[in-house]
């Protein structure tokens, strides 16, 4: 398995492994997006946090992780809201844990501090997932959206990857696109080989 920063050139691959997901309560998406959209997802989430594909020896891509912002307001900047797909094909191969292993490690280098996953209940791979990377579930929200014919559940997950000890506001978060490609791809094979 090989980890890389996302391109919006990975659109159709990632899309494709997104469809596998789009009539089921994984996603609380409707319709399944056009390419050039994903595409302009995938530029628009790599100005601010990472966006990463992992591929088999092959160079296909079988799974795809990014981060997004987790509240729009000032104070919520250190905290981070994680998405994860995998191609049914690689799931219990050991991608998911890598993949998110190293989302979490480039988002620690950008000064992130806490990470959230949020998850359709039941969802019993998710919630292993989550709790195997030492997160803890902090919240459910009941009935919280309405897909395939009936209202999910959604449970949220939390973990600190940064602590705060010094006095006042920490430093603001770094863009990802601040962080050099050297740097990134350093932090990640640091990841991938343990």
């Amino acid at each position: 398995m090989i980890i890389r920063i996302a391109t919006p050139d990975d659109a159709c691959e990632a899309l494709a492994i997104y469809a596998q997901s789009i009539d089921t309560p994984v996603t609380f998406e409707y319709e399944l997006p056009t390419p050039e959209e994903f595409a302009r997802r995938i530029r628009s989430t790599l100005e601010h946090y990472p966006y990463l594909v992992c591929c088999d020896e092959a160079g296909t891509v079988r799974g795809y992780a990014y981060a997004g912002r987790f509240g729009e307001r000032a104070a919520y900047q250190w905290g981070a809201e994680l998405s994860i797909y995998l191609d049914v094909a690689a799931i219990a191969r050991g991608y998911g844990s890598r993949l998110y292993a190293a989302l979490i490690a480039l988002l620690r280098l950008q000064g992130i501090r806490v990470v959230y996953g949020c998850v359709t209940m039941p969802n019993p791979r998710s919630e292993r997932l989550h709790e195997k990377l030492g997160f803890r579930r902090c919240g459910l929200f009941r009935n919280a959206g309405f897909k395939c014919g009936a209202w999910r559940d959604v449970a949220w997950f939390e973990k600190e990857i940064a602590a705060w000890d010094g006095e006042g506001t920490p430093p603001e978060p770094v863009p990802f696109s601040g962080i050099s490609p050297e740097t990134a791809a350093k932090t990640i094979a640091r990841v991938e080989h343990g």
